[in-house]
């Protein structure tokens, strides 16, 4: 629970604590996709089976990129992306605190120059 008192240097090292162990992070969305191959007569694709692979989606300057996942890597995007959820979390929690401690170290400031 933040204090009502907390400064912004207090807020800042609460950040640096709670995401010391979350790296790395990343930010996207890891998807199974189904896709034909190119092989004539591939007994999968006629099927409908297809051929599965792991691809990680984003964004990045307001582009969408889709970057291949081999499946022994799926696990440790996994845990990347569950970090990066979990960073930013705590950076939405970390946004009011340090402005209202912002506000709060302006505010003593201005009350010793009136004394």
């Amino acid at each position: 629970m933040p204090s009502k008192s907390e400064s912004p240097s207090e807020v800042l090292r609460w950040l640096q604590s709670q995401t010391a162990d979350l790296w790395p992070a990343v930010l996207g969305s890891l998807s199974l996709r189904r896709s034909p191959c190119v092989r004539e007569n591939c007994r999968a694709c006629q099927s409908g089976e297809q051929h599965p692979s792991y691809v990680l989606y984003g964004r990045l300057k307001g582009r969408r990129f889709a970057v291949y996942v081999p499946e022994e890597l799926v696990p440790e995007v996994r845990r990347c992306l569950d970090n990066g959820r979990a960073l930013q979390e705590l950076l939405f929690q970390a946004a009011p605190r340090y402005v209202k401690a912002l506000k709060r170290e302006r505010d003593q400031a201005s009350k010793k120059k009136e004394n």
